[in-house]
């Protein structure tokens, strides 16, 4: 028998029932506690895959926030509904133009976005129903992810990606650098970028692709036009900055 040394299996126990767009979040406060931050009173906000309503149910009571979750889950919008805050059942993937445009102030989308078929369709149709969009993603650029693909060759499992490759509910995998490639793209400006590090929000860190677990923007559309129409402009961001 050979005396070669193999890797023990993976300790990391993963979920039961995997939901899309309401993945669960282990730094669930420290994320909307950033994103409410980023809203003003008395703001009309809408939260895409809003999840059991708990972010939009801080918002009304804290930033006297007009709010409106949409969500797919059931069982989850029964919790939203339960916190007494209004949501759409619908698939994002879908229902999106039947929201009217300029409906909303604020739009949210907190790790969902690599959840979704099309996320470069959302991410054009939230600036078209919203100014703003404040975007939260998982960071696949993240060390711990470079390391376990370097050095086991398997698909990574961390805290804050506890699936394993065949139970994920994650269809698109990104790094930082990538989603700021999009929006340069599609001609949205990346106001600001905030990397979240082993629990703090971290603005102008070191290495930030290589250290964030998650990261989180604002997003803009152009003062004139439409964002699926624009040509590709220079974002408000230097994203030279963001290349580890």
């Amino acid at each position: 028998m050979s005396g070669r040394r193999t890797k023990p299996p993976r300790a990391i126990k993963t979920p039961k029932v995997v939901r899309r767009y309401c993945m669960t979040d282990p730094a669930a406060e420290l994320t909307d506690g950033v994103i409410l931050q980023h809203i003003p009173d008395n703001t009309r906000v809408i939260d895409l895959g809003c999840g059991d309503g708990r972010l939009l149910e801080r918002l009304r009571e804290e930033r006297k926030a007009r709010v409106l979750g949409v969500e797919w889950d059931l069982e989850q919008v029964l919790g939203t509904v339960r916190r007494g805050v209004a949501v759409i059942q619908a698939d994002l993937d879908h229902r999106l133009p039947d929201i009217p445009s300029n409906s909303f102030d604020v739009a949210v989308l907190s790790q969902t976005l690599q959840q979704v078929r099309r996320p470069k369709t959302l991410l054009v149709e939230m600036l078209r129903i919203a100014q703003r969009a404040l975007v939260v993603i998982p960071n696949f650029g993240y060390w711990r992810i470079r390391l376990q693909v370097l050095r086991y060759g398997r698909a990574p499992v961390t805290e804050e990606l506890p699936y394993e490759w065949y139970n994920t509910p994650n269809l698109h995998f990104m790094t930082m650098t990538d989603v700021c490639d999009l929006a340069a793209q599609l001609g949205i400006h990346v106001r600001k970028i905030i990397p979240l590090i082993n629990g703090r929000a971290v603005e102008n860190a070191w290495a930030p692709n290589l250290r964030a677990q998650n990261v989180f923007y604002v997003l803009e559309r152009p003062e004139a036009g439409t964002v699926a129409t624009l040509e590709a402009s220079s974002p408000a961001v230097d994203l030279r900055d963001f290349g580890e």
